[in-house]
């Protein structure tokens, strides 16, 4: 969700934190701000809209500042507005928060009491007044944000400046993302690693409610503590458009590739997936009587599929819970469970918290996780990086295709200690997975220009339904949520089977129905499915493998798949839908990367 960036060190701050706050736009906001320490004090400014508009009002800041935070707001408490955008400011100091602070209106009357006047109507501009009266009763920077922390309940990353400290940025976080970095032109702190590329790949992650410094040349610690340090391995590069028009759409040419690196961090010499080499061992996979899965948004609808892969190859069942769920009803499981969190970010609120409550019922925990040091992965017990690299794009597309194989390649693993398959046919799936699978994608990328005569065929419409049977129904969630969220148009999936139970009444004269068909086993069902929804004049996109007969002319449109191991054809039928998606978007004029009212992570409930 929102975004935050600081900077101390000797070089003018503004720049690089209007250069932060651009790269931090994908994560979603509605409004943007900095605050640039001086020796007169803080020189705030602040608007509601894009960081352009914020780079337009800088260009009058006449100051000197080699010290300052900025952040991109994501409205929680307020709405979007200038008076509502971070940083907030009090007499001593000025901060920018991400998170959401449970017991702000308690506070607010407190300080209100004291004689403090709120301008905003944000939970943040407590802490700020809160730390700035902490500040008055100790005169010491430290006491004043560890007594503040404590007096918080919920979630919080703060980057704090104090008027009566030059060059010196603190922060603190608990269940929301904060690292810092450093190089020879000064020290960084941020959200998330694409605002800290460009100056240093080595950064520091601190624990919750662990107090750092950042003063231009060091990061400190307290207690006689050293900062541990995280190598990164993307590149600015990557983390860039590299001549394509939006991320989402590079996004998606890598997921090939990033298919494939998933596939090799978990393959042993005889090119078997080995829970081993995560230090998960086949005794920990063999005595496993059920799975639970837990996840938000995308992450759950790879969920979905890999319930039907793990249950058909591994004989065991699986219980998929959306995260925010999960934490008030936990899902009755059988016997030895083990909770799969999955989340691209690896600090997704609600899927952490379900996390943490599954962990006090005992049973052993595995993150499915992009990011590495993240909360979710620190807080597993074992972890499979899905190696997806960067995503900047707020709607996923290579996050997800990676989480699904990572759930392939646990289901095969689970099928092989619990030898419900032999070792010779997962090694026969397992190589027709890495031969086939990167190269049906990148069939289907290659055919952009056919995707995009279809777009053009429905872009104008305002409702679409997705159909499916089988592993294509849960296929079907996640690619209706692409176009939803990114064209706006109202698009719902549903079972093919449920048709005749409601669905038919919203089916009329060219409504589109795109209709996945590549479950063989649903062939014929599927067939009278289609006809059923041609007969009430929808307009049909099939979606299929070459092995699908239909031959009615005139009265749908057919993209076919190329032809692989069933279990497989989520990873790209979903590549269609993306792409039909992106199409559709761009034809309807929409921000392809940042679509209104999304973050790309949220961190908060």
């Amino acid at each position: 969700m929102c975004g935050i960036i600081g900077y101390a060190g000797k070089n003018q701050a503004k720049q690089i934190l209007i250069g932060g706050l651009h790269s931090l736009e994908y994560r979603g906001y509605d409004s943007a701000g900095v605050s640039l320490l001086t020796l007169g004090g803080f020189e705030t400014v602040k608007c509601s809209g894009r960081v352009l508009n914020l780079e337009e009002m800088c260009k009058g800041i006449d100051v000197y500042s080699t010290c300052g935070i900025g952040h991109t707001r994501w409205a929680t408490h307020g709405v979007p507005s200038s008076e509502n955008a971070h940083p907030h400011v009090s007499e001593n100091c000025v901060l920018v928060h991400n998170g959401i602070i449970e017991n702000y209106i308690e506070l607010k009357k407190d300080l209100e009491k004291i004689g403090y006047i709120f301008k905003s109507e944000t939970d943040t501009e407590c802490i700020v007044h809160l730390l700035d009266s902490e500040y008055k009763k100790t005169q010491d920077h430290i006491k004043a944000i560890r007594s503040t922390a404590n007096k918080l309940k919920g979630s919080f990353a703060l980057a704090i400046m104090f008027k009566d400290a030059l060059n010196k940025i603190w922060g603190i976080k608990r269940d929301n993302p904060l690292i810092a970095a450093k190089n020879e032109d000064g020290t960084y702190v941020a959200s998330d690693i694409p605002a800290l590329l460009p100056y240093s790949k080595e950064i520091f992650r601190p624990i919750d409610d662990e107090l750092f410094c950042i003063d231009g040349k060091n990061i400190i610690l307290f207690e006689g503590k050293e900062p541990t340090i995280e190598k990164i391995e993307w590149n600015v590069e990557t983390a860039q458009k590299e001549g394509f028009e939006h991320f989402m759409l590079k996004e998606i040419y890598e997921q090939p590739k990033a298919v494939r690196r998933t596939v090799s961090g978990i393959l042993n010499s005889k090119g078997l997936p080995d829970f081993s080499l995560i230090g998960m061992d086949d005794s920990i996979l063999k005595n496993i009587d059920s799975v639970s899965v837990i996840a938000c948004g995308s992450a759950t609808h790879a969920g979905l599929v890999g319930k039907a892969i793990i249950e058909s190859l591994a004989k065991i069942p699986v219980f998929v819970t959306t995260a925010s769920e999960y934490r008030y009803s936990p899902p009755i499981t059988v016997g030895n469970t083990l909770t799969v969190a999955v989340s691209q970010s690896g600090e997704t609120a609600d899927t952490l918290a379900a996390l943490r409550l599954s962990k006090k019922s005992g049973g052993v925990t595995l993150g499915i996780i992009n990011s590495v040091g993240s909360a979710i992965a620190r807080e597993s017990d074992y972890v499979l990086y899905t190696n997806a690299g960067p995503e900047i794009a707020v709607a996923t597309t290579k996050g997800y295709t990676t989480q699904l194989t990572a759930f392939v390649m646990l289901a095969l693993s689970l099928a092989l200690a619990r030898q419900t398959v032999n070792e010779s046919e997962i090694a026969k799936i397992c190589d027709s997975f890495i031969s086939d699978v990167p190269e049906a994608i990148e069939n289907v990328i290659s055919r952009r220009d056919e995707i995009k005569r279809i777009a053009e065929s429905i872009y104008d419409k305002n409702d679409l339904y997705f159909i499916g049977r089988g592993i294509d129904n849960f296929s079907c969630v996640e690619c209706s949520l692409k176009l939803k969220e990114i064209s706006y148009i109202h698009s719902e999936a549903y079972a093919a089977g449920e048709l005749k139970h409601g669905t038919l009444a919203l089916i009329e004269k060219d409504t589109p129905v795109v209709a996945l068909a590549c479950a063989k086993g649903y062939y014929d069902k599927m067939l009278g499915n289609i006809r059923e929804v041609i007969s009430r004049g929808a307009k049909v996109v099939l979606v299929c493998g070459k092995d699908f007969e239909f031959k009615e002319e005139n009265s749908y449109i057919s993209f076919e798949l190329p032809q692989i191991n069933e279990m497989f054809t989520p990873l790209v039928s979903v590549t269609f839908s993306q792409l039909l998606a992106y199409e559709i978007a761009l034809l309807r004029g929409c921000d392809v990367d940042h679509p209104r009212n999304l973050a790309k992570s949220v961190t908060v409930e």
